[in-house]
């Protein structure tokens, strides 16, 4: 099996997972509306300087995108399970290869919650300047590459029956200490620790959108050091699996 169509396959299998479009796309893009429809003419969301549909346009889209990243990690999971990652060692297929597999079927249904989460914060009177969305939308995507990371590292450490409630409950955990539910102010132990995560920086892309300047120097950092140590850690984790007979 080659790159090409390993990528092709892993594309049209993330496109026919139900549960998918329920966590990632429909609880997301739910929760907007609920949340967002009633307060739409709040233009200064808890001090934070953000509209509440602007916040939790970008908030939700950080979380169903962290879903989309880590979810990854069922895929593999599910593929160790039943002996197909055992199948691809004895294919040409290359680690590098399988990894980029992996990265473009995460990105490509990121990109639909994206989608669907940025026509929704239109839908209620969400508008930025072209320049804006574009900055905000390159931040949000930079900042999901420690969640695949993350995803692919926990679908070689864990089993099929552990992996829901680890990928979930991580990403829900990661989605509260980042601030997708609320602002975090701007001092505290909150605040403190939401600055060390990729996802606060995540939700931070709202303040692109608002203002159209970009991170500061600590969210380059924090953003490229968990991509290096959880993209070590993919690794170890994929070697550490196939070495298994």
């Amino acid at each position: 099996m080659n790159g090409l169509v390993y990528t092709r396959y892993e594309l049209l299998r993330a496109l026919r997972n139900r549960r998918f479009f329920f966590f990632s796309l429909g609880f997301p893009l739910l929760f907007y509306f609920v949340i967002a429809a009633p307060n739409r003419h709040v233009t200064d969301f808890d001090g934070s300087g953000i509209s509440l549909p602007l916040y939790y346009m970008v908030g939700l889209t950080s979380f169903g995108t962290m879903v989309a990243m880590i979810s990854t990690g069922t895929r593999i999971a599910a593929e160790r399970q039943v002996g197909w990652t055992r199948q691809l060692r004895i294919t040409p297929l290359s680690t590098r290869a399988y990894f980029r597999a992996k990265l473009l079927a995460a990105y490509m249904m990121a990109g639909l919650t994206i989608v669907l989460l940025y026509g929704a914060g239109a839908s209620l009177g969400v508008g930025l300047p072209a320049g804006n969305w574009l900055a905000m939308t390159g931040l949000i995507l930079i900042a999901l590459l420690p969640f695949a990371a993350l995803g692919i590292t926990l679908g070689h450490l864990i089993n099929v029956d552990s992996i829901g409630p680890a990928t979930g409950g991580g990403a829900s955990l990661l989605a509260f200490l980042g601030g997708t539910w609320f602002p975090l102010g701007s001092h505290g132990f909150l605040y403190q620790l939401g600055q060390l995560l990729p996802s606060y920086w995540l939700v931070q892309a709202a303040h692109t959108g608002i203002t159209g300047h970009g991170w500061p120097a600590r969210g380059w950092i924090v953003i490229a050091v968990w991509s290096a140590l959880l993209s070590l850690a993919a690794v170890y984790a994929f070697r550490r699996d196939t070495k298994r007979v």
